[in-house]
């Protein structure tokens, strides 16, 4: 949406009182931080990716509280509780775990 409508985006950011040269800057972060986490080419980048687009979210979804368009944060408060969805399973599907999320345990049950 940022690349297909950019005047509608640059209109939103003004409503939201931000800059518009920001637009490119979140083009390339909304790239990059998702091919971060799926590559996972380097364990610490991807916990970073994690972190960025965490904290895009939580100000994406305060900017339009901010505005009192709360109907407007819903996709970031969808988009949060995917992300810690996919953060707190990270490391069923890796070979190197990362440190910060939680690692998945193994029962066994031994029957005499």
């Amino acid at each position: 949406m940022y690349v297909i409508k950019a005047g509608w985006v640059r209109k939103a950011l003004a409503d939201l009182g931000y800059p518009a040269y920001l637009r490119p800057a979140l083009i390339a972060v909304k790239i990059q931080g998702p091919v971060a986490i799926l590559a996972r080419f380097n364990v610490a980048l991807s916990d970073l990716a994690y972190a960025g687009i965490l904290y895009h979210l939580v100000l994406a979804g305060v900017a339009h509280l901010g505005v009192r368009k709360p109907k407007d944060a819903i996709p970031a408060a969808v988009g949060l509780v995917l992300l810690g969805a996919s953060f707190l399973t990270q490391n069923v599907a890796r070979d190197v775990p990362s440190p910060y999320a939680p690692v998945a345990t193994e029962h066994r049950v031994i029957l005499n």
